[in-house]
């Protein structure tokens, strides 16, 4: 493996190997992947991220690659971060997202990267933001980045991207159940896919009842459109929209400084939180308190919830 300078000069001078190596480090090497992420941050902040979320089999890869497409029309480059399930059983992914896309990575100003979930929770893979701004300090325009198609669960991408796109089909069973709760509130964009189908617009219609319930105020007003991912059909306005809500977040300082200062927060938190909760488990193994406690839960002496609590007290008294 190179030197984590070696990638982190690749990186910047947008090698397309040097990047896939880094998002590779970052998956399986956290504390070298960390090193890799502090020296490219300060070249982040420029790519537009853009969310693809909804539920499973509303055509969210072949939608993808047609706003790639599209934005390679206009002269954009793209980094995609495509998410796959995890495999309870094998631990594996199957990654469909290259197989589906595989024309595409022929195309110098795209780079797709498949990532398995590992089983975390929210739609995204653990090191997904990480790879995202690998892909923004590579210089790209636009970076999609692809959920898994968790359903209702799937909102941690808000805390990745600036813009959140919301696909859903019809046909698909309950269209108001699958649409509602976190999803509604955190789309910018709502794409109606499959619109050829039977219910397309009553889908649609479902989509603007619920916003017209919605009592939030927002500075934007969420769109709703139609597309036909296999023909092509409404792409070209779905990415004007795409490109309207970029536009719409740089006139709007204050929106764009919160929304930026919330996802700094989330993510100073989660940092936080990582670091605190492995240093107090290193730190139990270490004494052999953690053995001690897993034997009483194993015994039905103490629940882990308790158990927890009295590990705490311990080390806040001991500090």
């Amino acid at each position: 493996m190179p030197k984590t300078e070696d990638l982190i000069k690749g990186i910047l001078a947008k090698d397309r190997r040097s990047i896939a190596r880094a998002i590779t480090v970052i998956e399986n090497d956290p504390s070298q992947g960390q090193k890799i992420v502090a020296a490219i941050f300060p070249h982040t902040g420029k790519a537009h991220i853009i969310g693809l979320t909804g539920p499973g089999g509303a055509g969210k890869s072949t939608l993808a690659e047609k706003i790639i497409r599209e934005y390679r029309k206009r002269g954009k480059t793209v980094g995609v971060v495509a998410v796959d399930p995890t495999s309870p059983f094998t631990g594996g992914a199957f990654l469909g997202d290259r197989i589906r896309m595989q024309e595409l990575t022929t195309d110098s100003g795209v780079f797709i990267r498949s990532m398995a979930s590992r089983n975390y929770p929210g739609g995204l893979a653990k090191a997904t933001k990480d790879a995202v701004k690998v892909l923004d300090a590579a210089g790209n325009d636009v970076v999609l980045v692809e959920t898994v198609g968790a359903g209702q669960s799937e909102v941690d991408i808000i805390r990745v991207a600036h813009t959140i796109v919301v696909i859903h089909a019809p046909g698909l069973g309950d269209e108001i159940q699958a649409i509602k709760a976190g999803l509604m509130e955190i789309a910018d964009v709502f794409a109606v896919n499959k619109a050829d189908r039977e219910n397309a617009s009553k889908t649609l219609s479902d989509i603007q009842a619920m916003l017209q319930l919605s009592n939030e105020e927002r500075g934007w007003k969420p769109r709703i459109l139609k597309t036909v991912a296999l023909t092509g059909e409404g792409v070209e306005d779905l990415v004007n929209t795409l490109e309207e809500h970029r536009c719409f977040l740089g006139r709007e300082e204050k929106c764009s400084r919160d929304l930026l200062r919330a996802k700094a927060e989330t993510e100073l938190v989660e940092a936080l939180k990582e670091r605190v909760v492995s240093s107090i488990v290193e730190d139990l193994r270490k004494k052999g308190r953690l053995d001690e406690v897993l034997q009483d839960i194993l015994a039905k002496k103490v629940d882990p919830a308790s158990a927890a609590v009295k590990l705490l007290e311990e080390t806040t008294n001991h500090d």
